[in-house]
């Protein structure tokens, strides 16, 4: 009767004899809710740190990707540049061309003109020769 009493009064006895106010039921639903958040928590923190880790390896990662993308724009730069380069200097190597075949014709045509006078002047000679 004295436990009716208690119990309307909002207070019970725990299995040590303990006074409480709450019922054993909800006591042991609130140790084991505690308990369970303790976990949750532990799991969160364990949570946070693998991904801090993962949050680090992809930064990491991310740097790496940047380097060798920096590189390779470089790279393809250069390809460009040489390309250009190489461009040119076959424009510069026609040009020459070019002008060397102009070169070589008027020299060409000088040699033809200078054989066509050495010629005129061998016959001017013989005749020369001939009328003494």
């Amino acid at each position: 009767m004295a436990d009716e009493a208690l119990s309307r009064a909002g207070l019970h006895f725990d299995e040590l004899n303990k006074i409480r106010v709450l019922e054993p039921d909800v006591q042991s639903q609130t140790v084991e809710l505690k308990e369970e958040c303790k976990d949750f928590v532990d799991k969160i923190g364990d949570f946070q740190k693998i991904v801090g880790t993962f949050i680090e390896v992809v930064d990491n990662v991310s740097k790496e990707v940047e380097k060798e993308k920096m590189k390779a724009i470089g790279s393809r730069n250069l390809l460009k540049s040489i390309a250009k380069q190489r461009e040119a200097q076959q424009q510069q190597l026609q040009a020459l061309i070019a002008e060397r075949k102009m070169q070589l014709e008027r020299l060409r045509i000088q040699y033809e003109n200078l054989q066509k006078e050495e010629s005129e002047q061998n016959e001017f000679i013989e005749q020369f020769i001939l009328q003494k």
